[in-house]
C-alpha cells in the first residue's frame, strides 16, 4: 500500500476512468489538471475520437480546457481494455439505468468489474462512482476483485464515491463539490482519500461502501419525494382554484422549516427519475416496501399525462380537437440551458400527443437533434413561427428562448414552468400547470 500512496503523492500513479460521459469526462480533466497521467476508457469510439483530439462533447467542459491537457500528454483516451492493466487507480463511471420493469440494470457495472479483474495486478485501487443500490460494491466488486491471490486492503483497494454532477451548474463543479467516500476497509478508504485529495477540495469519509451508496440514494430520493409532493400540490391547488406557484413562493418566504421545490411536467435526467428506484428495488429484496419512493414515482411519472390532459382541455376551450392539431413542444432537454435530454418528460408528452392524432414538433436551442427510442427528431429553427401552431407547450425553460415573442405570436401556450407570468403580453392565452 505504501508504494501506491507514494505514487499518488508524487502524481506518478496512472489513472484510468472507465466511462467518459457526463461524470467521467469532468473527472479525467481534474486528474490531468492535477498532474496525473489519465486515460479515459470507453467503448464509444466517437467519444474516444473526440477526446483524443481535445474536442469536448459535453457543454460543461470546453474544448479550450481539454486541448492543452491532451497536447501536454497528460490526457488520453482509448477503446482498448488493455489500458486497465497499466493503471494504478481505476475510477468506474458507467451508466446504471433501469430495465423495462424498473429494476436495476447492472450489466455495465458487471462488465467493467470483469474487465478490471482480467487486467488486475497487485496494489491497484478501484473506485466505483456509478449510482447503485447499497451493497453493490461489497457484493459485486469486492468478490470479483479478491479472487485467488488478491487480499482486500492489502493487494487490492476498493471504495465507493458517489458522483455529484449537476450539468449546467455554474457554481458547483467536480473540484469544489464535497466528495463522499466509503472504503471496503480502512486501508481502502485511506487509499481513496489519498487519490481524491489531490483533485477535490473537501472529502467526506463515511464508515463503509454501503453507507456511501446510501448517501447518494438519500440525496436523490429527497429530491424525488419533494418534487412529487409539489407536483401533487399543483394538481390539488388547481382543483381548488388556487395558483400553486403563488402558494409555493409565499411559503418560501418562511426563513426556517421550509425549502421550496417547484412543480413541472415530470422528472428527467440521469439521477432523480432512476436512483430512488434502485433503493426501492433493494428494499423489495428484503421484503420491505419503500412507500414514499413508490408514491412519488407514481405522481412524477404521471405528470406527462397530466400535461397532455391540460393541452387537450385548452384545445377544447379553443374549439379544437387534439386530433389534427399542430403542436410545438418548447424544450426537450431535461433541465434548462443544457443539451442533456436523458429521461426527459418531453418525450412522453410528445408520444402521448401523437397518440391523440396531433402533429408534434419541437424547438430546443440546445438540442438540434435527438434520438429517442430509435426515432430521430430535429429541432425547429430559432426563428420558429409560433403562430403556425395550434398550441405551444413549454416543457423546458431555456434562457435563450424569446418567450415574449412566443406569447405575442402563439395562439395558445401551455406553460409547465411558469416562465411567462411576468411577461408584458396577453396572458389570457396561457394555461399553467
Amino acid at each position: 500500500m505504501q508504494d501506491l500512496l507514494k505514487k499518488i503523492e508524487e502524481r506518478r500513479a496512472r489513472v484510468v476512468v472507465v466511462g467518459i460521459g457526463y461524470v467521467g469526462l469532468p473527472l479525467v480533466v481534474e486528474f490531468a489538471r492535477a498532474g496525473f497521467h489519465v486515460t479515459g476508457y470507453d467503448k464509444d469510439r466517437e467519444k474516444v475520437r473526440l477526446l483524443s483530439l481535445g474536442e469536448s462533447y459535453i457543454g460543461d467542459i470546453p474544448s479550450s480546457v481539454l486541448a492543452p491537457l491532451v497536447a501536454a500528454g497528460n490526457l488520453k483516451a482509448s477503446t482498448d481494455p488493455d489500458v486497465l492493466g497499466s493503471a494504478d487507480a481505476i475510477v468506474v463511471c458507467v451508466p446504471t439505468p433501469l430495465n423495462k420493469t424498473k429494476d436495476p440494470d447492472m450489466r455495465f457495472i458487471a462488465s467493467a468489474s470483469e474487465e478490471i479483474a482480467a487486467h488486475q495486478h497487485p496494489g491497484m485501487l478501484i473506485v466505483l462512482e456509478s449510482t447503485t443500490y447499497p451493497g453493490t460494491t461489497r457484493e459485486v466488486l469486492v468478490p470479483k476483485l479478491t479472487q485467488g491471490k488478491y487480499e482486500l486492503g492489502k493487494d487490492v483497494f476498493v471504495a465507493f464515491s458517489p458522483e455529484r454532477v449537476d450539468p449546467g451548474n455554474k457554481t458547483w463543479h467536480t473540484k469544489n463539490t464535497p466528495k463522499v467516500i466509503g472504503g471496503a476497509t480502512p486501508a481502502c478508504l485511506e487509499a481513496a482519500q489519498a487519490l481524491y485529495g489531490k483533485i477535490i477540495d473537501k472529502l467526506v469519509p463515511v464508515s463503509s461502501t454501503d453507507a456511501a451508496e446510501m448517501v447518494k440514494l438519500l440525496e436523490n430520493t429527497f429530491r424525488a419525494v419533494n418534487i412529487g409532493l409539489v407536483n401533487e400540490v399543483a394538481i390539488m391547488s388547481r382543483k381548488l382554484g388556487i395558483d400553486p406557484w403563488e402558494v409555493i413562493r409565499a411559503a418560501a418566504s418562511k426563513p426556517f422549516g421550509f425549502m421550496p421545490f417547484f412543480p413541472g411536467p415530470g422528472l428527467g435526467g440521469h439521477c432523480i427519475p432512476i436512483d430512488p428506484l434502485y433503493l426501492s428495488w433493494r428494499m423489495r429484496t428484503l421484503k420491505y416496501q419503500a412507500r414514499f419512493i413508490e408514491l412519488a414515482d407514481n405522481i412524477n411519472t404521471g405528470m406527462p399525462e397530466h400535461v397532455t390532459m391540460l393541452v387537450q382541455s385548452a384545445l377544447n376551450g379553443a374549439k379544437k380537437a387534439a386530433n389534427g392539431s399542430k403542436i410545438l413542444v418548447s424544450g426537450v432537454a431535461y433541465k434548462k440551458d443544457v443539451a442533456d435530454y436523458r429521461e426527459s418528460p418531453a418525450f412522453d408528452i410528445i408520444h402521448q400527443l401523437q397518440s391523440l392524432g396531433a402533429e408534434v414538433k419541437y424547438h430546443d436551442p440546445h438540442v438540434s437533434e435527438c434520438d429517442e427510442g430509435g426515432i430521430v427528431m430535429r429541432s425547429e429553427s430559432n426563428s420558429v413561427k409560433y403562430g403556425d401552431y395550434d398550441a405551444v407547450v413549454i416543457v423546458t425553460d431555456h434562457a435563450s428562448v424569446d418567450y415574449k415573442r412566443m406569447l405575442n405570436e402563439a395562439q395558445l401556450v401551455i406553460d409547465t414552468r411558469d416562465v411567462t407570468r411576468n411577461i408584458d403580453a396577453d396572458q389570457s392565452k396561457v394555461v399553467r400547470l
